[in-house]
């Protein structure tokens, strides 16, 4: 459902996004498309979406450096801060509001990402 949501914000924005149903599934997309944002669950069937960075992140090419906004309900106190340490570049909790994904990946693009498809 939330996943849902964030495409509908998205498509308002004229953004394309790519959904997966698991970690896996987004590391297998990585491999075989080029993305300019990832969006991440936290919690996700499988491997968690903290393996999940760690995998991107532990890549020897140039998509470890793909930025990762980290969206999650858990409202944990340190999360924040743990995302940041595990390599997240932003993080929203859930619900997430239009304007602050969009400020996110407006933060994203600034920093000379480009614009394209957000996985």
């Amino acid at each position: 459902m939330n996943r849902r949501v964030v495409k509908d914000m998205l498509d308002v924005a004229g953004a394309t996004m790519t959904g997966a149903e698991s970690g896996e599934a987004g590391l297998a997309l990585i491999d075989t498309q080029d993305f300019v944002i990832v969006l991440l669950d936290l919690r996700m069937p499988g491997m968690d979406g903290f393996e999940t960075l760690r995998r991107i992140r532990g890549r020897g090419d140039a998509k470890a450096d793909l930025p990762v906004i980290v969206l999650t309900a858990d409202t944990a106190v340190d999360l924040r801060e743990r995302c940041l340490a595990e390599g997240a570049d932003e993080v929203l909790f859930k619900p997430v509001a239009m304007d602050s994904l969009f400020d996110a990946i407006g933060r994203m693009l600034a920093k000379g990402i480009g614009d394209g498809m957000i996985g």
